[in-house]
């Protein structure tokens, strides 16, 4: 009888509002079934698909978080090298600086040691060759003298001493003569 009642449903006295009883029990049974499908089967593979997103993503965090901690220390790194190398090429200017500056008091002191040098080579360049020019001119005068002095007295001068001693005190009057209108 229970299972006329469930399987063949009595139209006399039923209200159409209200489910059947054999519509309730078979829609427990399926539900039951469904739902224990659900749970033995659909639910643990979803939750595993779940927790592996979950873990994914939360392994992703940690590798942002590590890449931007990784970041700021080679930023930080970076900045220091470069404000190693700034203050390295400071020095090196400041030292290139300096070594210009003694080079170039090194040349000058190098140049007018040079030219003193050139100078006084000049100088004695000039008074030997002065001194050639006063001998070569002593010599002309001397010639010249001896042969107007031959000419005026109609006689030939042949002491070589006398005649020397004679040039000599000529020239040296004509060189102090000659220093008195320079002075």
């Amino acid at each position: 009888m229970i299972l006329r009642t469930l399987v063949i449903p009595a139209a006399a006295d039923h209200n159409p509002m209200l489910p059947h009883l054999y519509d309730l029990v078979w829609g427990t049974i399926a539900f039951a079934l469904v739902a224990a499908v659900f749970l033995l089967y659909v639910l643990p593979r979803f939750n595993k698909v779940l927790d592996e997103r979950t873990e994914t993503i939360e392994a992703g965090i940690e590798n942002a978080k590590a890449a931007e901690v990784a970041l700021s220390r080679a930023k930080h790194d970076a900045d220091q090298e470069r404000q190693k190398a700034l203050d390295e090429a400071a020095k090196i200017r400041e030292e290139a600086t300096e070594q210009a500056r003694r080079i170039v008091a090194q040349a000058k002191n190098d140049a007018s040691l040079e030219a003193a040098r050139l100078y006084e080579n000049a100088k004695a360049q000039i008074s030997a060759e002065r001194q050639s020019a006063q001998v070569a001119l002593r010599q002309d005068v001397g010639s010249l003298a001896t042969e107007l002095a031959e000419k005026l007295i109609g006689e030939h001068l042949s002491d070589q001493a006398l005649t020397d001693r004679v040039i000599d005190r000529f020239m040296n009057d004509l060189e102090n003569e000659m220093a008195k209108q320079e002075a």
